[in-house]
């Protein structure tokens, strides 16, 4: 009996049993296409069920050894990949238009090929021509990295059984075509479908193959999420085109740890890298002024400081704005609420503004305190110390909660020249830190004590 046609959106991958302009799953307006539907399956026996071979098993005492890794030369690259580039390993890289990512890929391929690794650069988004152009801007021409410029899945698969390079990258998955599905490539059937052969491919294989994916406007890579969950490690490239800084994060990695970041510089000769990013986050630094706070988080494993900036002013509007870059703006709604509530200090009637600066986006709870410090800091026109971090979590209670890694905020503000840290009480400071700790219990105290208001 044939299968019906399913349709399928292609901003969230749901599945609907007939068309309709609108996805009920995400919102979206005319996503929805109908797509061939899959094949019935293996063949069954006479016992009326499919047999297949069977597998090895193993107990979880048996030891392996780790897998082997290639460092590129790139330390940021090899710092977010976990210490390097792992054999049949699948990766996806995505980001915003024009951030740098077929960039970055053409860096770390040069690198790569000059450490002895056979590299192929599939592009289905450029020419040859166009690569070549790219590389002769970075210096990277006399490179020994092949290229090639294809969408079609079937021979880029035969090119790459054929060739058998040690690593594949291909910009980008969307614009792959598999000629057995039955839909128009960057579809979600299509997407799936040469993820899934390319990342068989990687396993059957041993070749590393890394994946460009795009973006969707709420910065999500497009197309299903089966895709990052069939890949071993997902990497997005972030961001502001305003900044010269880019940021890329690892989001998932089998090989290493997540949340883990390598920062870069974008020149005129291509990405830098930057060894000391809390550095240069704050290298365009002025004078203490109200609204200035510096932060020092983590992420991953590196501590890295960076400024809050708030700006609070009287609104002309009935409703006032609430605009946020670099942080989550539920949050911000979350620690206004409790200084109103716990320390009875209004932002009606107030336009409240923050950011990150640099371009940088923290996720981190820890940033509440350094992002009250700053609004109180705008409200009060009282600037802090030049000298002082702040960090420490705010709960809804008010009471001040300690953070994890301490230690290490405390070193990397000591070593960038920093004498003062603000901090819940209970935090772990642990032997050899020479900053002055000021621990506050709760939000009330740090009210009155560092502003003397509440």
């Amino acid at each position: 009996m044939a299968k019906s046609p399913t349709f399928t959106c292609q901003s969230c991958g749901a599945s609907h049993s007939k068309w309709s302009g609108r996805c009920e799953a995400c919102g979206a307006w005319n996503s929805i296409l109908e797509e061939a539907p899959l094949s019935s399956g293996p063949a069954k026996t006479a016992l009326g069920a499919a047999r297949g071979a069977s597998i090895a098993l193993s107990d979880l005492s048996t030891a392996e050894a780790a897998p082997p890794r290639t460092s590129s030369g790139l330390a940021e690259l090899d710092r977010v990949l976990g210490g390097g580039l792992v054999p049949g390993s699948a990766i996806l890289v995505g980001g915003d238009p024009g951030i740098g990512k077929s960039t970055l890929l053409l860096q770390a391929a040069a690198r790569f090929a000059q450490q002895g690794l056979d590299c192929l650069y599939i592009s289905g988004e450029e020419a040859s021509a166009q690569v070549r152009m790219r590389a002769q801007r970075l210096g990277l021409e006399q490179a020994p990295v092949r290229l090639g410029a294809e969408t079609n899945l079937r021979d880029i698969l035969t090119t790459l059984d054929t060739v058998r390079p040690a690593l594949a990258i291909i910009d980008s998955i969307q614009t792959m075509w598999a000629d057995n599905v039955g839909s128009a490539p960057g579809s979600v059937s299509q997407v799936r479908a040469a993820a899934h052969e390319l990342v068989s491919f990687a396993k059957r294989r041993g070749t590393a193959v890394i994946l460009v994916g795009h973006v969707t406007k709420d910065g999500q890579i497009a197309g299903p999420r089966v895709v990052e969950h069939m890949v071993d490690t997902v990497l997005y490239f972030e961001g502001e085109r305003g900044h010269q800084f880019r940021i890329l994060r690892a989001v998932k990695n089998r090989f290493g740890p997540a949340d883990e970041i390598g920062v870069f510089e974008m020149t005129g000769g291509g990405l830098a890298e930057v060894a000391n990013p809390s550095a240069l986050f704050l290298s365009d630094r002025d004078a203490p002024a109200p609204g200035s706070v510096v932060f020092a988080g983590i992420e991953g494993t590196r501590p890295v400081l960076v400024e809050f900036q708030a700006l609070v002013a009287p609104t002309p509007h009935s409703q006032p704005r609430r605009t946020v870059v670099g942080w989550d703006g539920g949050r911000l709604a979350m620690i206004l609420a409790v200084l109103e509530a716990r320390c009875g200090i209004p932002f009606t009637g107030l336009d409240v503004y923050l950011n990150v600066a640099g371009g940088m986006k923290i996720s981190e709870p820890a940033a509440d305190l350094a992002v009250a410090a700053a609004l109180l800091s705008a409200r009060e026109d009282a600037a802090l110390p030049a000298d002082t971090v702040v960090f420490g979590e705010i709960s809804l209670s008010g009471a001040l909660r300690p953070v994890g890694q301490t230690e290490n905020r405390l070193k990397e503000a000591e070593k960038l020249g920093f004498s003062t840290a603000i901090a819940p009480e209970r935090s772990k400071t642990g032997p050899g830190t020479g900053l002055t700790m000021r621990q506050m219990p709760d939000l009330t105290r740090f009210v009155g004590e560092i502003f003397g208001a509440g």
